[in-house]
């Protein structure tokens, strides 16, 4: 395949990435597949099971958790609930000011070493702050499910986002764009 460079720009443009949203881009009853789904690996679930000091043998003693019902381990609810939280970001929370909180956390089936776990969110509520104007208020329920579409875990969320004029913005250096590649090559 060739590539005809003679219709191609001859200046490059920046093209913004995804930003994230603010409080004014979420309506009520809008529903989000979040993108990213995450095979949860035997080191995920030791690691976060001993970084927080959680001696629940059933997640690090495989022995042990042969001889339960599950026979083998099941992976950390917090972990879970981390996780879910952690791949609604991209959708929900990037521009977040603050979490207020978690309710009605439940977890109706286990997670073991190798599910694949995707999550979706729907809003239930948008309201503007009483005491922070350039702030509003939105909850969501959450769940997340395993690769066979179990929900594993459910909440509802309510965070502090920033509205739109009010994002922080931080100048960084960048580096001088002539060390990227001309445009049409050669490479």
């Amino acid at each position: 395949m060739t590539t005809d460079t003679s219709k191609q720009a001859e200046h490059s443009r920046e093209v913004p990435g995804w930003t994230g949203r603010l409080f004014e881009d979420f309506t009520v009853g809008d529903i989000y597949y979040h993108p990213f789904g995450k095979t949860v690996t035997e080191a995920d679930n030791q690691w976060f099971t001993l970084v927080t000091q959680n001696v629940a043998k059933t997640h690090v003693d495989r022995n042990f958790a042969a001889a339960t019902e599950f026979g083998r381990p099941l992976v950390n609810s917090t972990f879970t609930l981390a996780l879910v939280t952690g791949q609604s970001t991209i959708d929900l929370s990037m521009n977040v000011f603050s979490n207020m909180g978690w309710d009605e956390v439940r977890m109706p089936a286990p997670v073991f070493e190798g599910d694949t776990i995707y999550s979706r969110s729907k809003v239930l509520a948008v309201r503007e702050s009483k005491s922070r104007p350039n702030l509003g208020l939105v909850t969501v329920a959450t769940e997340g499910f395993n690769q066979d579409g179990v929900v594993v875990i459910s909440y509802r969320r309510t965070f502090m986002v920033y509205r739109q004029g009010h994002l922080p913005s931080v100048d960084a250096a960048r580096p001088d764009e002539s060390s990227l590649p001309s445009v049409g090559g050669p490479w």
